[in-house]
């Protein structure tokens, strides 16, 4: 006798069957998934504004590319439109989470940027209100945003950030990360105050509003990414909006992103703007 004892369990016919069945359970698992994805990148693209308005002086451009893993979709957008005023808002945000919730919600806080705009332009009041309007939704979701106006009477640019990360700013003088203060992130705490930024873009230069997708990744820290765009606008600041903006989320493939990532530039002359 050799010793060993046969094994007993189910006939290969039978192990067939159940991996049969695991298979088809993880076949179906994936294509939810990636339906959830397909929806999510459809919301996206109709969510964001095919095209942005620009003033005589005043070029704007902007991209968005979805995560490299292509799972992470939903959270990151940009906005550009009219006020009744005749100014111009600007906004960048980042909603926390993704996939279809994410970019729901993303359409509910650019919808709500939109609506409490033509009521104040005052970006800090903006910011305000569309919190207190997000909190009044009960999502368990939050958002990260910088809002702008610009003014093209007077040339003035004044900005409000809910815990976003800062634009960066290159003139002739320079490029830098704007420090600005700011507050906390959108459907946090309600009654909050944003502090508001003033700036006269009275020579050439480039303003560049950014998520933390082009910035940030898994191994790469946000201080380089941004030292990488600083160095970018540094250089390229008198660029054609549409090229500065591709050349901006092309830092996005440097830092292996698994967030989506957006980019807004407002390539100003100096004025007039009107």
């Amino acid at each position: 006798m050799n010793g060993h004892r046969p094994t007993s369990g189910p006939p290969s016919e039978e192990l067939l069957r159940l991996l049969g069945q695991l298979t088809g359970r993880v076949m179906e698992r994936i294509k939810l998934q990636q339906a959830r994805v397909a929806l999510a990148v459809e919301l996206q693209r109709h969510m964001l504004p095919p095209e942005l308005p620009g003033l005589p002086g005043l070029q704007t451009a902007a991209r968005y590319v979805p995560a490299q893993t292509g799972l992470d979709i939903g959270g990151d957008w940009y906005d550009a439109f009219l006020l009744p005023d005749g100014s111009l808002g600007f906004a960048v945000g980042d909603v926390q989470g993704h996939d279809v919730e994410a970019a729901a919600f993303m359409g509910q806080v650019r919808t709500g940027l939109r609506a409490v705009a033509g009521a104040t332009t005052d970006p800090g009041d903006v910011l305000d209100r569309a919190n207190n309007l997000l909190l009044s939704m009960s999502s368990d979701l939050l958002a990260t945003c910088t809002f702008l106006r610009f003014a093209p009477d007077s040339g003035e640019l004044a900005g409000a950030r809910a815990g976003h990360v800062p634009a960066v700013w290159g003139t002739a003088s320079g490029a830098e990360v704007l420090m600005d203060p700011g507050g906390l992130p959108l459907g946090v705490f309600p009654d909050q105050r944003y502090p508001v930024t003033h700036r006269r873009l009275t020579e050439v230069g480039a303003f560049v509003l950014l998520t933390d997708g082009v910035v940030e990744g898994p191994s790469y820290p946000i201080e380089k990414g941004l030292a990488r765009v600083v160095d970018l606008v540094g250089k390229r600041y008198a660029e054609d909006a549409e090229d500065l903006a591709a050349e901006v989320i092309a830092v996005a493939d440097l830092t292996g992103h698994t967030d989506d990532a957006a980019v807004l530039v407002l390539r100003h002359n100096g004025g007039p703007y009107a």
